[in-house]
């Protein structure tokens, strides 16, 4: 019989195996589109690691939330746009260096951090959706609409107000720029726009009649 926590262990080896392994392939890689994808593979794979830990919350909403809409318009956008990668290339190898530092740096700030509070860590409690009796989905949706609902809601209103922002920064008129308005397209009368002409009907073997042509002076009375 199968140990279930060795089988939980290998999976989670496995799931950040193949992480790592997305996440260095989407600075590597040198089409933009398979770098998006391997950002997809990161994900979701972050998302199994998430299951693994019983969060399923987070599992959910990183795969809903990034890979199924944020992901999907990122690739779009890749796709759409004319990327030069010869000067992709050449701005990466230029700064190079300087994200090596910056990476070193923040790798030795994150280390540090994890040094300083595994020196004054406390021991947790249980898990308190398992104490409940509930999953970890229906314990934080309690918490977020009962004890948690005023700050909830507030970073709804914040979303929202942005939201409103960012439509009225798109809607408004400058007068360089041309638009269109839709409530003037659809009070159009059809008939202020289209005139037809009824032309006498004339076989393709006859000539056509052109415009009259000026007499010539030795013609003229």
């Amino acid at each position: 019989m199968i140990d279930t926590n060795l089988l939980q262990l290998i999976c989670f080896y496995g799931f950040a195996a193949v992480t790592i392994g997305a996440a260095l392939a989407v600075i590597t890689v040198k089409n933009s589109v398979h770098a998006v994808l391997s950002l997809v593979l990161a994900f979701f794979s972050t998302a199994c690691i998430w299951l693994l830990a019983e969060a399923e919350f987070l599992a959910i909403a990183l795969i809903v939330v990034y890979v199924g809409a944020v992901m999907v318009l990122f690739l779009f956008v890749v796709m759409m746009l004319d990327i030069k990668m010869e000067q992709v290339r050449e701005g990466f190898i230029r700064y190079l260096p300087v994200g090596i530092i910056v990476a070193l740096v923040m790798l030795s700030e994150m280390l540090a951090l994890i040094g300083v509070r595994a020196m004054h860590a406390h021991v947790m409690g249980a898990d308190p959706a398992a104490a409940a009796g509930l999953s970890n989905t229906a314990w934080l949706g309690g918490a977020l609409y009962t004890q948690y609902l005023l700050p909830f809601e507030i970073a709804a209103l914040i979303l929202t107000v942005g939201v409103v922002v960012a439509v009225a920064l798109t809607l408004r008129q400058r007068g360089d720029k041309k638009h269109e308005s839709a409530s003037e397209q659809v009070r159009v009368n059809p008939r202020d726009r289209i005139r037809v002409v009824k032309m006498a009907p004339s076989r393709p073997d006859e000539p056509t009649a052109g415009p009259p042509q000026p007499a010539s002076p030795e013609t003229r009375p």
